[in-house]
């Protein structure tokens, strides 16, 4: 992918890279940014051009390692872009997701099992995602939910009967996906230029975002041939959401605890989902158990 320069023109930037929009306004950067270029939007706005053509770089391309970038940026900036970034998560990004998901469960008349289930999981994740932002502003370790993220994504994509908004359920995904990808990039911008920088003043580090986001929907075609769980699986899946171990389900069976693992394994490629809360929703929507 061509990188961006300082003299990369913003408006025709944005209007192929959307996924930007959020990253400037963290800088303070409104739309409406007419012809200029990026140094001249950065100057105008009295911001640090080579800080903000790092990030952004980051941002479009995977492969973008910056070279003596760090030394340029002074850890306040640095540290004031976490700031505004956790600021977005919360205030703007999870809240849309929220605001398209209430949308479309309004629009699909009375509440059935499935949506109540759906909304559950969704401020399950919420709740989730709000504490792990607020430790990480704080530079504390902590594991981000994204598997409930993953999971709310997956259920509307492959398990949702067929009568619902179509159209508010692609707004809803699509609310999450943008979520899912400015957070990978996030991920990548800690790893490749932030949290070399903030080693220089938080000893304790800041543990890397969940690597799932990278591979967060694998469906291996060679290793799972059929989509429809076996009998074992289906045996296996209600145990797991009846709250049981895997040693548990390994002693219940009578099957080594390997075992048990491959078929999780093989449960989460078949279903798409990995938490316990979303194996309760495909169960139940697909007469599995009843409550």
């Amino acid at each position: 992918m061509k990188q961006l320069s300082y003299d990369s023109i913003m408006a025709d930037v944005l209007a192929e890279h959307n996924e930007l929009i959020p990253v400037l306004n963290r800088f303070g950067i409104c739309l409406g940014v007419g012809d200029l270029s990026l140094l001249e939007l950065c100057e105008e706005h009295e911001l640090n051009p080579d800080f903000i053509l790092t990030v952004l770089n980051v941002y479009l391309d995977e492969s973008f390692l910056p070279d003596t970038a760090l030394n340029l940026f002074d850890t306040g900036l640095i540290a004031d872009y976490f700031h505004r970034t956790v600021e977005n998560y919360i205030e703007v990004l999870v809240p849309n997701i929220e605001k398209h998901l209430n949308a479309f469960i309004a629009m699909s008349g009375t509440e059935s099992r499935e949506l109540g289930m759906l909304r559950k999981l969704f401020m399950r994740f919420s709740e989730r995602m709000t504490g792990y932002l607020q430790r990480m502003a704080a530079d504390e370790d902590d594991d981000l939910p994204d598997d409930l993220l993953h999971d709310l994504k997956s259920i509307l994509i492959k398990h949702l009967s067929r009568e619902y908004n179509q159209n508010l359920a692609y707004a809803t995904i699509f609310s999450v996906h943008s979520l899912e990808k400015d957070l990978a990039a996030h991920n990548r911008l800690r790893c490749r230029v932030l949290r070399p920088k903030l080693s220089e003043l938080d000893h304790t580090g800041i543990r890397e975002l969940h690597q799932s986001i990278h591979d967060d929907h694998p469906l291996p075609r060679n290793d799972v041939h059929s989509r429809s769980l076996t009998n074992r699986e289906t045996e296996i899946l209600r145990l797991i959401v009846q709250g049981h171990t895997n040693k548990e389900i390994a002693e219940e069976l009578v099957i080594s605890h390997n075992t048990v693992l491959t078929h999780r394994k093989n449960i989460i490629a078949k279903t798409g989902i990995k938490t316990v809360s979303g194996l309760t929703f495909y169960c139940i929507r697909n007469g599995l158990i009843t409550l």
